[in-house]
């Protein structure tokens, strides 16, 4: 479905991600690990279309993203959840929700909206209480729920992901990894990028390393989890085994 050749691309004259290349398939949860300025949140921009590329192929479905804007790249099927959840602060939830959809709405399917709204304040029922409160008054564990449904809202066939456990107490992060997981055994591919390596591993079909700008190592996910070097570097005591996402 996504496929990265040789990616390259960076801020001013310094290149933060060095010939990057890797592949999403359909139906798969991908996770991209790596310490703070490996290149990660990078990386995403430059998918999504927020970050010019300078070389490299960027192809989903086959279609070159490159020199797309962002709201072309959420119409070709991809929608992003952004790291530190980038809510509307001043709109309602409800408003919030329907700003997701806006790509729908364009098309005339306002049906499929009313639909949508309703899976997802199933999804998140707090999102139902309060649908007519302000977004900058939730909480932060709240405010992730409303980012993750915001994207939703698009239908996306690629839902991309940045940091969602950021900043968030254990047991809303062990919520958000459950929804995840979720999102993934319904279908939906994901692209998560998340410094807590171990829980994201754990949900994730496929791993790769980053570091520096540049992919290190690549994997089965079960291979990551008990690889030497990426125990030693990312799979320490932190975080602990607050989440085990296998039955």
């Amino acid at each position: 479905m996504l496929r990265i050749k040789n990616l390259k691309c960076g801020y001013g004259r310094i290149m933060a991600i060095q010939g990057v290349s890797l592949s999403v398939r359909q139906g798969e949860l991908i996770s991209i690990i790596g310490a703070n300025g490996s290149g990660k949140s990078t990386l995403l921009l430059a998918i999504c279309g927020l970050l010019k590329t300078w070389d490299g192929e960027i192809l989903f479905k086959d279609n070159d993203l490159k020199g797309m804007s962002p709201q072309s790249i959420v119409r070709q099927g991809i929608s992003m959840v952004p790291e530190g959840r980038q809510i509307f602060a001043p709109l309602s939830v409800m408003d919030n929700l329907k700003m997701g959809g806006y790509t729908m709405y364009r098309k005339g399917l306002k049906k499929q909206v009313e639909q949508d709204l309703e899976t997802i304040m199933d999804m998140f029922p707090i999102l139902r209480e309060r649908q007519n409160q302000l977004a900058g008054t939730l909480s932060g564990g709240e405010q992730q729920m409303l980012a993750i449904g915001r994207a939703l809202m698009a239908r996306p066939s690629l839902l991309v992901l940045d940091e969602p456990s950021m900043g968030l107490a254990p047991k809303i992060v062990e919520m958000i990894f459950a929804t995840i997981q979720g999102l993934r055994q319904e279908g939906v591919t994901i692209l998560l990028v998340e410094q807590n390596a171990r829980a994201a591993l754990k949900i994730a079909d496929r791993g790769y390393v980053l570091e520096t700008g540049k992919m290190v190592l690549q994997g089965s996910a079960e291979e990551l989890l008990v690889d030497d070097d990426v125990k030693r570097a990312y799979l320490g005591k932190d975080y602990g085994n607050f989440y085990d996402g296998r039955d």
